[in-house]
């Protein structure tokens, strides 16, 4: 390969992934330039650094990490790009956090399309500026065929948390009430449906969305009384709920026909034999709020686009065994364990 084959523009119609494109050298730079400058373009980018420098706000500052390895890397509703600038501003905003700046990392594999590259790349540029989030810093690395799953990404996010706000997963209390944003399960569904080449007679779409806008109007709405947020992401809003139980040492009673779910999502976890509660969602919260804030910080949801069907889903309740409990109008219930991933009957 002659000198004149590195300065010829990608063909990013045709061309692949190489491993020359992770050796640091021209071919690297160009992919760099091509894809990913192009699309998260702004000042720290362009400075072309290993590294940007950004002024500290004053106050608390937050910090997460993250990785995504989703299969398919495309899913209705979005793609592994659009989840990983989603999912790290809203594990910055649960903690009631302005998110600032986010890094990203790419691990992808030699042979892997760059259109499909460049697709990922302009949706986390489209995500990440929707937000007002900027993308300033990354890194990319190219693996051998066979040692990776076609790509794979890496975040890390910081923001800032208003002053006074104090958001703890041990800080739930008996009484206080749990808030939902929405209606559960439609990510997961999405992703499972396209994995496994299904359609169903309704169009399911992943809910992922970044919620920094809904926790703002939270918070200004009721900041002193929002014990917690959670997204409940992996194990869905089972597990998000266990684990708020056991860390603050509570139990939960949760209406379970309170809980909002489309009718769609309904038939399509019976169709695959999933249990709702422990789908995954990308683009939804759990509050644990005081109970003089529950009303004020539902009104807020509600009266924002993500929260418009946000719903009381029941309450925190004195139990040293950390139980969650489903119950229905009928009387009665189950506790739902995350643990074993079992739902356990029981009359509540």
């Amino acid at each position: 390969m002659g000198m004149n084959d590195y300065k010829r523009k990608l063909d990013i119609a045709n061309g692949r992934v190489d491993l020359s494109h992770g050796a640091g050298g021209r071919a690297m730079g160009h992919l760099i330039e091509a894809i990913f400058h192009r699309a998260f373009d702004n000042d720290w980018l362009r400075a072309g650094n290993d590294q940007s420098a950004f002024p500290a706000p004053a106050g608390r500052m937050v910090m997460t990490t993250d990785g995504y390895v989703v299969s398919p890397l495309f899913f209705p509703g979005g793609n592994i790009g659009t989840l990983a600038v989603n999912g790290t501003i809203n594990d910055i905003a649960m903690a009631g956090a302005v998110p600032l700046y986010l890094s990203a990392s790419f691990i992808i594999e030699e042979g892997f399309p760059l259109a499909d590259l460049e697709r990922i790349a302009d949706s986390m540029g489209a995500a990440s500026r929707e937000a007002g989030v900027p993308i300033i810093t990354g890194d990319t690395k190219v693996v051998e065929r066979g040692k990776a799953d076609g790509v794979f990404i890496s975040t890390a996010g910081v923001g800032r948390v208003p002053i006074g706000l104090d958001l703890r997963a041990d800080a739930a209390r008996p009484g206080d009430a749990v808030i939902i944003s929405g209606s559960i399960g439609d990510h997961g569904v999405a992703v499972m449906s396209k994995r496994g080449n299904l359609e169903f007679d309704t169009a399911i779409a992943s809910d992922s969305a970044a919620l920094h806008g809904l926790v703002a109007a939270m918070v200004e709405a009721g900041g002193k009384h929002i014990r917690l947020m959670r997204d409940p992401t992996r194990g869905g809003i089972a597990a998000t709920l266990n684990e708020i139980a056991s860390q603050s040492t509570v139990g939960f009673h949760i209406d379970e026909e309170a809980i909002p779910l489309k009718p769609e999502v309904a038939a399509a976890c019976e169709f695959l034999g999933l249990e709702p509660l422990n789908v995954a969602n990308e683009g939804k919260l759990i509050t644990v709020v005081a109970p003089a804030g529950a009303d004020a910080v539902l009104a807020a949801m509600r009266a924002h686009p993500l929260g418009v069907e946000a719903m009381l889903i029941g309450h925190a309740v004195a139990d040293e065994n950390c139980f969650v409990q489903m119950t229905t109008s009928f009387g009665g219930g189950r506790i739902v364990d995350w643990l074993s991933g079992e739902q356990l009957p029981r009359i509540c």
